[in-house]
């Protein structure tokens, strides 16, 4: 056996012990909430892939078992089992019950690895009702149970034999639900980051199976040949490139890996999204530093000195030359400084030229060997230049600071108090329901802004003709914050912006197009929790001096349910009318009123659902539409973005 493959005790290192971890497990996972519960399986999940990356797995299969249970199967070398020299025990329940003792801390167990600073095997434990290892290595199966937190019940021991080059580990948890708000597993969470680490993985193959389905026992599997690549062709499905091959670069500068993959559409819009050691690094770093400054660079070069662009002509800003970019950067290191506690950011200095050179040199060539590709892309920046100028002149409008020297703000009936904290702002379908709105409010912390019908659907819109829009100016200009490279989130002069629409088919249109405006214009707002839509009630039960509004029709049934029989007889059962047919009293009792109204916050967890969402419903293409509504026609009356 060589060093490369040698793994054992010895590449286990022991930081410090497990301590508190199930007195404050926001700490560790950040959140105990239905995203918490999930972080979990990441955690396990995680430790596969480093095998994957270290070249040893090939194969993982994640199981939600029945009672919400889940099992994470892999083949890669199997966890040590042999006595840690430090704890003195074996080294399956080190990992598992000591904090920060895994293969990444420099004992040369990985080159490379994701997971929670190595501390996942035992912060899952620590969490959960029970937990069971077993562990195939050198023709032995292996196994130890932890229960009630992370208590051994008794050592690790040998419960049979197997093929002597049968390896891997394979471990169920059982959440502990005194500490989760929620034991119950999402499906399609699972699925939609298990695809994503497939993608990131070329070649791995993934399995998903939900057991608790007892119809579909085969589950999904995803294995992507053509990883990142085929992950842009996944974005750009409903789509239209510019140039029909993804654009794929790799290299590698001092132990440091990038891969990029590319391809322009003829949207306008961009979809950039960035990967350490396949985490998702929402607020980019060094490495999208990097390659953003290496594509700017080398399209204005080869613009200039393929005449394209002439001398007179301003140079294309980073803005320009990522209209209509769909773009995966993943870059692998040994040792990644991350900024802030939630890994968004990479902050690695050095990698900001190691991404830029490796890019830059790839791209280069690119473009020179494919003339009539580059020219596609450089004109297709040069007209966002173009654009980008006339929206600047378009911007000037929504600049002003009075909101009353601007004719069209006589519509928007703002709040007395100026302390954003407080201050929310409902935007209303139609100005028959923003009169009811505007009587039924609480003046000193709510404002009102009615439009008038459908909003301009910015999907198919480039900013400068958003901006000539009088209803999206007058959002703007409302929310305080500006818009494109003048945008500021500080700015913003309302802590809730509530969508309030009917629940019918035109308030649900209304409510997309809204959300597409925030999702394209507003996304940090939308990422920073302050978009709600208002969830006006869908019937009004009356028993004696007792006025009861439901949601839904399950609710309804609900209520009435719990109600003795002699008053439920004679409870009346009203259906809702629209927001414009309630009067006042009505829209602030069941709407409006801080202390009986529902909200549901939006949120764009998953940038790259969110995007492929409003492509089908916003976009040019027709089919994709038509087929996304037959498809989800039963869930059409709670939809929601």
């Amino acid at each position: 056996m060589n060093n490369e493959n040698h793994y054992d005790a010895s590449d286990i290192q022991v930081l410090e012990g497990l301590e508190a971890v199930r007195k404050r497990p926001g700490m560790y996972i950040g959140t105990t909430d239905v995203k918490g519960l999930h972080h979990l399986v990441w955690e396990i999940v995680d430790n596969s892939i480093d095998e994957s990356l270290a070249g040893y797995c090939n194969n993982i299969e994640v199981i939600i078992n029945k009672g919400n249970s889940i099992t994470v199967k892999d083949d890669g070398r199997g966890i040590p089992v042999d006595i840690h020299p430090k704890t003195k025990k074996s080294t399956v329940e080190t990992v598992y019950t000591v904090l920060h003792a895994g293969g990444k801390f420099g004992g040369g167990g990985y080159k490379v690895s994701g997971g929670l600073h190595g501390v996942g095997a035992s912060v899952v434990n620590a969490l959960s009702k029970w937990l069971e290892v077993t562990v195939y290595k050198n023709g032995n199966i292996n196994f130890m149970r932890f229960e009630d937190g992370g208590h051994p019940v008794e050592p690790l021991k040998v419960i049979g034999e197997c093929d002597i080059n049968r390896t891997g580990t394979t471990v169920t948890f059982k959440p502990d639900s005194e500490i989760f708000d929620t034991d119950i597993y999402d499906y399609n969470t699972l699925k939609v980051r298990i695809r994503e680490l497939a993608f990131l993985n070329k070649g791995l193959k993934i399995t998903l199976r939900d057991d608790r389905d007892e119809e579909d026992t085969t589950g999904e599997t995803f294995v992507y040949e053509g990883g990142i690549s085929e992950y842009v062709k996944f974005i750009n499905q409903e789509k239209t490139p510019i140039h029909e091959d993804v654009i794929h670069l790799e290299g590698s500068e001092e132990n440091v890996m990038f891969e990029v993959a590319l391809q322009y559409t003829n949207g306008y819009n961009d979809n950039i999204y960035s990967f350490v050691n396949n985490i998702n690094t929402h607020d980019g770093g060094t490495h999208e530093e990097g390659v953003r400054r290496a594509l700017t660079r080398v399209i204005n070069n080869y613009a200039k000195k393929s005449g394209i662009l002439k001398e007179k002509d301003e140079s294309l800003t980073s803005d320009d030359v990522k209209e209509g970019l769909t773009m995966i950067i993943s870059c692998k290191h040994p040792n990644p400084q991350f900024e802030g506690q939630t890994k968004g950011r990479l902050g690695n200095s050095e990698v900001r030229k190691l991404a830029d050179n490796v890019f830059s040199e790839g791209f280069e060539q690119f473009l020179l060997e494919n003339p009539d590709e580059a020219r596609a892309i450089v004109e297709k920046a040069m007209l966002a230049c173009r654009a980008r100028n006339a929206a600047k002149k378009a911007r000037e409008i929504t600049r002003k600071s009075d909101l009353a020297i601007s004719n069209f703000f006589g519509k928007l009936s703002d709040c007395k108090s100026k302390d954003p904290k407080v201050s929310e702002i409902f935007i209303v379908e139609g100005d028959s329901a923003g009169g009811s709105a505007k009587k039924g409010r609480d003046s000193m912390t709510q404002a009102i802004l009615p439009l008038r019908g459908k909003i301009l659907n910015v999907e198919k819109a480039r900013l400068d003709r958003a901006l000539s829009n009088e209803e999206i100016r007058a959002i703007i200009t409302a929310f305080g914050t500006g818009i494109g490279d003048e945008f500021n989130l500080d700015k913003l002069r309302y802590d809730k912006i509530i969508i309030m629409t009917d629940a019918d088919v035109d308030g649900a249109h209304i409510r997309v197009l809204l959300l597409t405006l925030f999702y394209r214009f507003f996304k940090p707002i939308v990422e920073a929790g302050h978009i709600y839509a208002a969830q006006p009630p869908l019937f009004r039960i009356m028993h004696g001096k007792t006025r009861k509004y439901v949601l839904t029709e399950e609710e309804k049934d609900e209520y009435l349910a719990s109600l003795p029989e002699n008053i439920r007889a004679r409870a009346e059962i009203a259906r809702m009318k629209g927001l414009g047919e309630m009067d006042a009293e009505e829209l602030n009792e069941t709407t409006m009123d801080i202390e009986k109204r529902v909200l549901r916050k939006i949120t764009v967890d998953d940038c790259v659902a969110a995007d492929a969402i409003f492509e089908k419903l916003m976009g040019d293409e027709v089919e994709p539409r038509r087929k996304f509504i037959e498809e989800n026609a039963t869930f059409v009356e709670n939809l929601d973005i």
